[in-house]
């Protein structure tokens, strides 16, 4: 088999066939595709070495392998901080095995994959493929990323909630309707970049910890990737107006099917409206009526998730040791 090690110039020239991989990947998700992967590393890959691999035949690559190696630790592109889920793109089982072909060179001495989806082939593959050289193997599960299965109505939505959580998100939605003109607004090309300030100001407002997590490096990391997902068509951010005014707002992307809801922020002085979990089932029934069949909402188990809805699934974390 061929290992093909790519620069971090590529990128651009893997795109057929990373989009191609990506469409028939079991766990494809938003982080995994090309634009977001680059969006990172140009802004934080200074630290590392780029091992972006093609494994395989030129002409029947069997998949891609997008990583970095720091020091004697080998790694996905990106941390927890900003991935929500991580993954190799493989197109065969025989990915695997060949893999640690490839790497057998590399001055590793960790193998270490985080945020890894428990229903990608690589939750299971991966591990046996390693087990197979003679490697030491550990998984543990990180965390949780709960989900909303949607209907094929907003009616269906209510009434698979349970009672209580369908009674108080119908009061609240009585609620916040009485308090003013209600509308929820979709950034355009005209407004993202306004939009993207609104967002900034009301997720820092939100919570003090949201307010910290918005390093300068990071407020430019979101700024290029936004712009990005905006232009690949991917992107869906919302704010919730209340006579004219932004008092919530959310960031999500829509991509394969789904609705990944990626952070939210809203303005303390309308918390009492309850007004950034109003957003966030606004933007459920949106999704239910745009067609889409799955609201992710992504890593971390807060209780309003469950109220809205969510069923858990989880990641976990792999470590291969030689």
């Amino acid at each position: 088999m061929t290992c093909l090690g790519v620069t971090s110039a590529s990128f651009s020239t893997l795109n057929s066939l990373w989009n191609d991989l990506l469409s028939r990947h079991a766990s494809g998700n938003i982080f995994l595709t090309r634009e977001w992967q680059e969006a990172w590393w140009n802004e934080f890959g200074n630290d590392a070495d780029l091992r972006l691999l093609t494994i395989g035949a030129p002409d029947s690559p069997l998949g891609i392998a997008p990583m970095q190696l720091q020091g004697d630790r080998l790694s996905f592109l990106g941390e927890t901080d900003l991935f929500d889920y991580h993954d190799f793109i493989p197109a065969d089982p025989a990915f695997y095995p060949v893999l640690f072909d490839c790497i057998e060179s590399e001055p590793w001495r960790t193998l270490d994959l985080v945020s890894v989806p428990g229903w990608s082939p690589t939750f299971d593959l991966l591990p046996r493929a390693a087990v197979a050289r003679g490697y030491a193997v550990t998984v543990e599960q990180e965390d949780v990323v709960p989900g909303v299965t949607l209907p094929g109505s907003w009616d269906d939505y209510l009434a698979g909630l349970r009672k209580k959580d369908r009674h108080e998100l119908r009061r609240k939605l009585r609620r916040l309707e009485s308090a003013g003109v209600v509308e929820m607004r979709l950034a355009d090309a005209a407004t993202l970049d306004d939009d993207l300030r609104t967002f900034h100001e009301v997720m820092a407002e939100s919570r003090e910890e949201k307010r910290d997590f918005l390093s300068s490096e990071r407020a430019a990391f979101f700024e290029r990737a936004m712009h990005r997902m905006h232009d690949a068509g991917w992107l869906r951010l919302f704010l919730l107006m209340l006579d004219g005014e932004a008092v919530a707002a959310v960031v999500s992307f829509d991509y394969a099917g789904r609705r990944f809801l990626y952070n939210s922020g809203y303005r303390h002085e309308y918390s009492h409206l309850s007004v950034g979990l109003m957003l966030k089932a606004l933007c459920i029934r949106d999704a239910i009526e745009r067609g889409l069949t799955y609201f992710d909402l992504l890593r971390g188990d807060e209780p309003y998730k469950y109220h809205l809805g969510a069923a858990e699934l989880a990641i976990h974390r792999i470590v291969v040791t030689r």
